[in-house]
């Protein structure tokens, strides 16, 4: 479950798996404008080398076409329930003609995609044998479509653009056309996202949202991509890197590390990815961008959006091939977090087992009612002081016990399932005590971490915790952010029986 802002109703409901399928029902209307292509994937068998050359053969039983770059974006927010337009332009030729087939299947509008003869389509083949990407294929037009023939397309979409709640420009090398611009600059966008391979050409419309990778991200900077460290690197270049795209707020994928969201204070939230092994997945950093942009469109919290795009990112990337991420197939994933939701027996077991693999522990807790930024903020941060987190959560009977009779919002089930579909939250139990003491006696965190509105010497359970050995963190606090005046804004909003 998640905490989502409405901004149609000024309300605010929990939702957990079933938040894409909500999103999918609002249907926002997103135009991609950017860089179509088509990839190819052909597998087959290797069992001998060539006679000719020390190469493998490769006997080929399956050729898939599917859209990539900027149209494989399309798709992924077609899947996820959006109303998807297309702007972009492509070659006139067999290529071409099947992309947009595949798109037009796929339920976006293409009305805004320009077959141009002098265009050759870009398409990328990959040959597999086995479980191995043997060959890459490039093949298209050298250099991108010229400025003239992008602003043709741009002027055939003026009404697609216009009626647009969010735009997403998928630059992967083409730079922004002058129509285009003054098409941004004239009438703006509610939402406007850029995922660009060079950001900088693209401040100049002041976008809301930047999602460059980690190469492009040091790029920008001038700056050699660092072996480690690379979270702490950006952070400190977070003024800069607002400052050189323009953007409101910048988000940096990782890859492996998850993804981080900076304004120009620094750090306001990061994601845990779950990487595999299989390099076969392509395509996962569109997924983000669809799935980020659709849930910021759809009225999430930024950070909420971020973790949804996080989890639409993991889904194909565990995939092979260049894939999709269906509403139905976020929402499968999130609902499998209920997994990590455990009575303390069960806990105390994995706990454990985590410590005996090496793995430093930390325990956290609270209500945890209504999530809101301070409550990610403090999680994240959590999370970084050790390599497992456990969230132990007040039952009902508890809040109200420490809120009064007008708490809990939500029951404990849900809001341990919208801790539980955190990327940085491990492991989340329920506890029916006042305070967490029977809980740490039993599992004997290495770190009792706790919000910045207590200190030590406040907390009954700092002298449980030293007495064991264990280490008392006081989090960062976030001032302006608890669940009293998130519920006190929402019945302010609410009409008068």
């Amino acid at each position: 479950m998640h905490a989502v802002s409405y901004e149609d109703g000024g309300s605010e409901r929990l939702l957990g798996p079933e938040l894409p399928l909500v999103l999918r029902d609002r249907a926002p209307r997103v135009t991609v404008v950017g860089d179509p292509i088509l990839d190819s994937w052909w597998r087959g068998r290797t069992e001998r080398m060539s006679r000719e050359a020390p190469a493998p053969v490769v006997e080929v039983f399956e050729r898939r076409h599917v859209p990539g770059g900027a149209a494989n974006t399309a798709v992924n927010l077609a899947a996820l329930g959006a109303r998807v337009g297309l702007v972009g332009v492509a070659g006139d030729d067999e290529a071409g003609r099947m992309l947009r087939g595949l798109l037009v299947a796929a339920g976006v509008d293409v009305t805004g995609l320009v077959l141009a003869p002098e265009v050759r389509t870009t398409t990328k083949v990959r040959i597999v044998g086995g479980e191995q990407i043997l060959l890459r294929l490039d093949e298209g037009t050298d250099g991108p479509p010229t400025a003239e023939v992008r602003d043709r397309a741009v002027q055939t979409s003026t009404a697609l653009l216009r009626r647009s709640d969010a735009v997403v420009v998928c630059d992967y090398g083409s730079g922004p056309s002058p129509a285009l611009l003054r098409t941004l600059l004239r009438e703006r966008p509610p939402l406007l996202v850029v995922d660009a391979h060079d950001p900088a050409p693209w401040a100049e419309v002041s976008p809301d949202l930047v999602t460059p990778n980690a190469r492009e991200t040091f790029r920008l900077l001038g700056r050699p991509v660092p072996l480690s460290a690379r979270v702490d690197a950006v952070r400190d270049a977070a003024a800069e890197l607002v400052s050189r795209t323009g953007a409101e707020q910048v988000v940096v994928t990782l890859d492996a590390e998850g993804a981080v969201l900076l304004d120009r204070t620094g750090v306001l939230h990061r994601t845990t990815a779950r990487p595999v092994l299989d390099k076969q997945a392509t395509g996962a950093g569109d997924t983000f961008v669809a799935a980020l942009t659709l849930a910021r469109a759809g009225g999430a919290e930024l950070s909420v959006a971020l973790e949804l795009a996080q989890a639409a990112a993991d889904v194909v990337v565990h995939r092979s091939g260049t894939s999709v991420c269906t509403a139905d197939d976020l929402a499968d994933h999130l609902g499998r977090t209920k997994e990590r939701v455990l009575p303390a027996a069960e806990l105390a077991l994995r706990v454990q087992a985590g410590r005996d693999a090496g793995r430093r522990v930390v325990l956290t807790n609270g209500c945890f009612d209504v999530l809101h930024r301070g409550h990610t903020t403090s999680l994240a941060q959590a999370a970084r002081l050790g390599d497992l987190l456990v969230v132990a959560v007040n039952s009902d009977d508890s809040v109200r016990r420490l809120k009064g009779p007008q708490r809990p919002i939500n029951t404990a089930a849900d809001r341990a399932g919208v801790l539980a579909a955190l990327s940085c939250v491990d492991y989340v139990t329920v506890f029916e005590t006042d305070t967490p003491i029977p809980l740490l006696e039993l599992l004997q965190p290495d770190v009792y971490a706790k919000g910045g509105d207590y200190t030590p010497e406040m907390m009954a359970e700092t002298a449980v915790v030293r007495a064991y050995g264990g280490e008392v963190r006081i989090l960062d606090f976030v001032p302006a952010h608890s669940t009293t005046d998130v519920v006190t804004r929402i019945r302010s909003m609410a009409p008068e029986a």
